[in-house]
C-alpha cells in the first residue's frame, strides 16, 4: 500500500526475518480469503497474504521467528513529485499519550491515499523519538507501544537528529501529540528551528494559549470575560492571599466551591472540585506533588451554567486568517437511577470525555438561544484571530444564563449579553481526533467526512509554505458525496455498487463496545468505492420484564427497532446518546434550527474554500435518521440486496436470533450461522460440543450451572462448600451463562465473595467497584438485566507475566515469567469458510490489574499489553504451531465460519488447549487484539482490508 508507510530510512534497520514452516501452517490458505486492496501498489499483484518477489514490503525480526511488516513503500522520483509526504507524530510525555495514539490511528486511517504518503513517528515519555511502521500505530496502549519499540522502531540519538531527518524526509508534519510537548509549543519550536513545515499554531502562540493562567490574562487583556482565578505556584502558597481571594468572590472560607486544576495539562487531567481554602490548598499541593504541574489554578465553580466546545477551521490563504466556527456542541452531564449516584462535584473529566459512559450527552448545535449560539461563534472566531492561532483549534467555554449569579468585574467585557454570559475557558491547539471526537462530530454536521476535514486542514497548512503550494492546487482525495449513508426507498442497488448495512447496538452490557465496533467497521469500509455502507443502530424501546420466558424470543423480535443513521449521528460514545440524538434530530423545530445553522456555517466555509483548488466540495449530506421495526428493516435489506455486517455483541446479535431472521430471508451476513451462534453463546453447550476432542489435546473446564435465585435459598457458606467440592477447586470463576466476554465475570476466593457477587445481582448493580472482593481486582461491568443462569467453574491459575520498565535491547528481557503452572491465557482469531477455518497468531494479554481482563483492557485501548505472537521465551514455535492446529480444530468442530475469537488457556509444553469461551461476534474496535493479529500476518492485513475480507466471506457463504 503506497499510502501506509514507515520512515523512508527504516530499511537501514530491518533485516530479513527467519521463518518457520510450523508457524505458518495456514498462511497460504488465508490468502484465498483476502480482497485485493483498491489502493495497493501497482506492482503488487499478489494476494495480501501471499509472498511476491515484486513486493516492496519490508519485515523486521522480532522476539520470535515471525515477522512484523514495516510496510515501507519506496517512492520513485516521479511519484515523489506528485505525492505529499506527511509526517505523523504521536505519543509525548503527558498522561494523554493513549488519546494521542487513538488520534494518530484515526488520522492515518482517513488521510491515506494515492496522493499522500504517510510516515509515522512516536515520542516516548522521556522525549525519545522513533520512526515507526504504520502497523505499529494499532498497538493497544502506550505501555503496549513502548514494549515493542526496541524491536520494531528506529530510534534517533536526539531530538535534533530527529528534526533533521524530518527536514529531509517529509514535506509537512502533522503533530498529533496532546498536552505537554504537543500543545505547549515544544514540538513546534523544534520544527521551527529546523525549518520543517507543520500543521497548526506556532510555538510562541502555543505557549501562550496552552497555559491556562497566561491564556486567562490574555483573554482579559483582549476584552473577554474570564473566570475569576487564583494561581498557586510551587511551594509558594500563601493561605491568607487565597482567603482574601475567596472573600472577594463571595465564597465561604470553609465551604466555598471551586475548581482546582493544573495550568498546563489537557483533557481535564488533574481537574478536581474543592471546598474552602484548606481543601483547595490541599488538592493544589497534591497536583504539584504528583508531578502533574507546578502551577495550579483555583477557579470559581460555575454553578447553573452549561459547558460547550467549538471547533474553529481556518479557511484563509497563506498567512491571511479567515476562521470559521463550526456548530458548537453543548456538553450535558446526566445521571440515571439509584445505582448512578449524582456527584455534587461532577465535572466533564477525562473518563467522561473519552470512555463510554451514560453520564454525559452531547447536543450539536447547543440547546441555547440562537443569539447565544451566534455570539459563541463570533467570540470564538475573534479569539482565534487575537491569539494568533492557525489551521484549526478547539475552544471550550461556558454559557451562564442571566438567571445565574453574575460574575464580578465583568462589565463592558465581550461575552455579556441580555440572555447571559459567555466565557471561553480552555484553548486546545491539537484537538482530539479519535473516531468520535468533537472535531468529527461538528465537521460532519456541516458536510465534512473524516477524510475531508483532515485533508482540508493539511492542505490549508500547506498554503503557508510557498514550496508546498503545488500540493494544494489540486487533490486526489476520494469524497463520498455521491453516497448517501441513509436508507431510502429509492436506494435500490445501483450499477456497480453493493449495499452493506453495518448493524450495532442492542441492549446487553456490551452495547457500548458494539457501538465502537460498528463505528470502526463502518468507517473502514468507507475506503472502498464499490460498496455503499449504511450504519444502523439496533435499539429496544419497550421493557420486557413482565413477559414469560416462552414469549420472550418473539417479544424480542416484535419490540425491536432499527434506526438507519446519518453520518454525524453515529459519532457518539454510547448507544443511548445515539438514540437520544435520533429523537432530537427528528423533532421538527430542532431539525429546522439545525438545518438553518448548518447552511449558515457551510456558506461561511465556502467563502474561503471556493478559492482553493484542492477543495472539491462537501461530502456528507444533510439527512435525518429513519426508524424501522426490525422486521421491516430486514425486509428492506432483502429488497435492496444488502449484506449485513453484524457488530451486535451478545443478546440477539450473538445467540442466533438475528442470524435466523436474516437467513430466513436469504440475506447474507457476517460471522457464523444460526446453530454455531446458539451453541457458542451458551458456554455449557460449547463445552458439550467439544467434549469428544479430549484425545486430540482440546480440553474443556468442568462447570456447574445455578439459577440466580438459588443462591439465596441456603447459606452462602454451604453453597460455596458444595461448589468447591463438586468442582474440586479452591477458588471459583463465576460468569453469566449467556452473556458476552468480561461482563459479570469474576474470581471468587471465599464464601464472602460469593455473597458480595450475589448481592450485586440482587441489587441490579451496573458495576461492582474495584477491590470489592477479598483479592484485588478492577471494576467489573455487570449484565443489565441480571442473568437468570450463572456458570461456576474452577479458576485456572496461570503464572503472572510482568513487563519490566527497564530499557534493554531484546524484548524477551522485558518479560518476567516464572512458568510454574505452565499454562498461559491466550485469545486468537479464526477466519475462513465453514470447515476450513484458519487460525491467526494467538495473543497473550498481560493484565495490569486483577485476574480477569476488563472491558476497557479488551476493547477500549485503556490498559494492557498484547504479546502478538507470544514470545518464544514463553511458547516455542513448535508448540505454537500445535496450538494453532487445535484452535482450528475447535473452530471447525463448532462449524464456525466468517470469523470468530476463541479464548483459551494453552499449555506451553504440550500445546494443549483448555477452552474458555468462543465469541462469534468479537470486538472490532480500533485497538482490539484481532487487529493486532491481522497485522501480524505476512504481509500485514490492515483494518480496512481485514473488514473487507470478512464482508466478502459473508457474500461467499453457502
Amino acid at each position: 500500500m503506497a499510502s501506509l508507510v514507515c520512515a523512508s530510512d527504516l530499511s537501514l534497520l530491518f533485516r530479513p526475518a527467519k521463518t518457520s514452516s510450523s508457524l505458518h501452517l495456514s498462511s497460504n490458505s488465508i490468502a484465498g480469503f483476502c480482497h485485493k486492496l483498491l489502493y495497493s501498489s501497482s506492482s503488487s499483484s499478489s494476494s495480501p497474504f501471499s509472498s511476491s518477489s515484486s513486493s516492496k514490503t519490508m519485515v523486521v525480526e522480532v522476539t520470535r521467528a515471525t515477522a512484523q511488516v514495516a510496510d515501507s513503500v519506496l517512492l520513485d522520483e516521479e511519484e515523489k513529485s506528485r505525492v505529499l509526504r506527511v509526517g505523523l507524530i504521536c505519543g509525548g510525555p503527558s498522561a494523554e499519550r493513549g488519546i494521542s495514539l487513538n488520534s494518530a490511528r484515526s488520522v492515518l486511517d482517513h488521510i491515506q491515499g494515492k496522493d499522500l504518503h504517510v510516515s509515522c513517528y512516536y515520542i516516548d515519555s522521556n522525549l525519545n523519538a522513533y520512526a515507526i511502521s504504520s502497523a505499529q500505530l494499532y498497538s493497544n496502549t502506550p505501555s503496549d507501544f513502548d514494549f515493542k519499540l526496541e524491536s520494531l522502531a528506529q530510534g534517533f540519538q536526539s531530538l535534533s537528529e530527529f528534526a533533521e531527518h524530518l527536514a529531509a524526509s517529509v514535506d509537512i508534519v502533522f503533530p498529533v501529540i496532546h498536552g505537554r510537548f504537543g500543545e505547549d509549543g515544544g514540538i513546534q519550536e523544534l520544527l521551527e528551528k529546523h525549518n520543517v513545515p507543520f500543521v497548526g499554531t506556532g510555538s510562541k502562540e502555543c505557549r501562550q494559549a496552552f497555559d491556562k493562567y497566561v491564556a486567562s490574562l490574555c483573554l482579559s487583556k483582549h476584552g473577554f470575560v474570564t473566570v475569576p482565578s487564583f494561581l498557586v505556584q510551587g511551594s509558594e502558597v500563601n493561605e491568607s492571599d487565597l482567603s482574601e481571594w475567596f472573600a472577594s468572590n463571595q465564597l465561604d472560607l470553609n465551604s466555598g466551591k471551586v475548581v482546582v486544576k493544573p495550568t498546563r495539562a489537557g483533557s481535564s487531567i488533574g481537574v478536581i472540585v474543592a471546598y474552602g481554602v484548606t481543601d483547595s490548598l490541599k488538592k493544589a499541593k497534591e497536583i504539584i506533588s504528583q508531578g502533574i504541574d507546578d502551577r495550579v489554578l483555583v477557579e470559581l465553580f460555575l454553578e447553573g451554567g452549561s459547558e460547550f466546545t467549538a471547533i474553529i477551521l481556518d479557511v484563509g490563504h497563506g498567512f491571511d486568517c479567515q476562521p470559521v466556527v463550526l456548530l458548537p456542541t453543548e456538553v450535558e452531564l446526566q445521571f440515571h437511577g439509584s445505582g448512578d449516584v449524582r456527584e455534587n462535584d461532577a465535572i466533564f473529566n477525562y473518563r467522561r470525555k473519552y470512555l463510554p459512559t451514560q453520564q454525559v450527552a452531547y447536543h450539536t448545535p447547543p440547546r441555547f438561544p440562537i443569539d447565544i449560539i451566534k455570539s459563541i461563534r463570533e467570540g470564538a472566531s475573534l479569539l482565534f484571530q487575537r491569539l494568533g492561532l492557525r489551521d484549526f483549534a478547539r475552544i471550550d467555554g461556558w454559557f451562564l444564563p442571566s438567571s445565574t449569579k453574575a460574575l464580578s468585574s465583568s462589565d463592558n467585557k465581550s461575552g455579556i449579553t441580555e440572555l447571559g454570559t459567555i466565557l471561553f475557558t480552555d484553548i486546545n491547539l491539537i484537538s482530539g481526533m479519535e473516531q468520535t471526537s468533537f472535531l468529527f462530530q461538528q465537521a460532519s454536521k456541516v458536510g465534512f467526512s473524516h477524510s475531508n476535514i483532515l485533508r482540508s486542514i493539511i492542505h490549508r497548512a500547506c498554503l503557508r509554505f510557498p514550496e508546498l503550494a503545488t500540493y494544494s492546487s489540486e487533490s486526489d482525495q476520494l469524497h463520498r458525496n455521491s453516497k448517501s449513508s441513509k436508507l431510502t426507498k429509492t436506494s435500490k442497488r445501483r450499477e456497480g455498487f453493493r449495499k452493506v448495512f453495518v448493524v450495532f447496538g442492542g441492549d446487553t452490557s456490551e452495547r457500548q463496545v458494539s457501538l465502537m465496533s460498528g463505528t470502526n467497521v463502518w468507517l473502514n469500509l468507507q475506503a472502498f468505492g464499490d460498496i455503499d455502507v449504511t450504519p444502523c443502530l439496533l435499539a429496544r424501546l419497550i421493557d420486557h420484564s413482565s413477559t414469560t420466558d416462552s414469549d420472550k424470543e418473539d417479544y424480542d423480535v416484535s419490540s425491536r427497532e432499527v434506526w438507519s443513521l446519518p453520518y454525524s449521528l453515529v459519532l457518539r460514545h454510547t448507544t443511548e446518546e445515539v438514540l437520544d440524538a435520533c429523537m432530537e434530530a427528528i423533532e421538527p423545530a430542532r431539525a429546522a434550527l439545525t438545518s438553518h445553522l448548518r447552511n449558515q456555517v457551510m456558506n461561511e466555509l465556502m467563502e474561503g474554500l471556493k478559492k482553493h483548488g484542492w477543495f472539491t466540495g462537501f461530502d456528507i449530506a444533510d439527512e435525518l435518521p429513519v426508524r424501522y421495526s426490525l422486521k421491516d428493516w430486514i425486509k428492506f435489506a432483502k429488497e435492496v440486496e444488502a449484506t449485513v455486517f453484524i457488530a451486535v455483541h451478545g443478546g440477539i446479535g450473538e445467540d442466533g436470533t438475528l442470524q435466523s431472521l436474516l437467513e430466513a430471508e436469504g440475506i447474507p451476513y457476517t460471522g457464523p450461522g444460526v446453530m454455531a451462534s446458539k451453541i457458542c453463546m451458551d458456554k455449557v453447550a460449547t463445552s458439550l460440543a467439544l467434549n469428544q476432542l479430549g484425545d486430540m489435546g482440546v480440553l474443556t473446564i468442568n462447570k456447574d450451572v445455578k439459577r440466580k435465585e438459588d443462591l439465596f435459598k441456603m447459606p452462602f457458606l454451604q453453597t460455596w462448600n458444595e461448589l468447591t467440592s463438586k468442582l474440586q477447586c479452591e477458588t471459583l470463576c463465576v460468569k453469566p451463562a449467556r452473556d458476552g466476554c468480561s461482563t459479570g465475570v469474576a474470581r471468587l476466593c471465599c464464601a464472602e465473595d460469593l455473597a458480595v457477587y450475589a448481592k450485586a445481582l440482587d441489587d441490579c448493580l451496573l458495576r461492582i467497584p474495584a477491590n470489592s472482593f477479598s483479592k484485588a481486582h478492577g471494576m467489573i461491568e455487570m449484565p443489565n438485566p441480571p442473568p437468570e443462569l450463572l456458570i461456576f467453574e474452577p479458576f485456572v491459575e496461570t503464572d503472572e507475566i510482568v513487563v519490566s520498565s527497564k530499557t534493554v535491547i531484546e524484548n524477551s528481557q522485558h518479560l518476567q515469567w516464572k512458568g510454574q503452572s505452565r499454562w498461559v491465557e491466550v485469545t486468537v482469531g479464526v477466519i475462513g469458510k465453514r470447515g476450513s477455518m484458519q487460525s491467526l497468531s494467538p495473543s497473550i494479554t498481560v493484565k495490569e490489574t486483577g485476574d480477569i481482563l476488563s472491558l476497557e483492557e479488551k476493547f477500549q485501548g485503556g490498559t494492557g499489553i498484547n504479546l502478538t505472537p507470544p514470545p518464544v521465551s514463553i511458547i516455542s514455535d513448535e508448540v505454537l504451531g500445535r496450538c494453532k492446529q487445535r484452535i482450528e480444530l475447535i473452530a471447525n468442530t463448532l462449524q464456525l465460519e466468517g470469523f470468530s475469537r476463541i479464548d483459551a488457556f494453552v499449555n506451553v509444553d504440550s500445546g494443549e488447549v483448555l477452552v474458555i469461551e468462543v465469541n462469534t461476534v468479537p470486538g472490532m474496535t480500533p485497538s482490539t487484539v484481532l487487529i493486532h493479529q491481522a497485522l501480524a500476518e505476512q504481509p500485514a492485513m490492515y483494518p480496512h482490508h481485514f473488514f473487507r475480507t470478512l464482508l466478502d466471506l459473508a457474500s461467499e457463504r453457502e
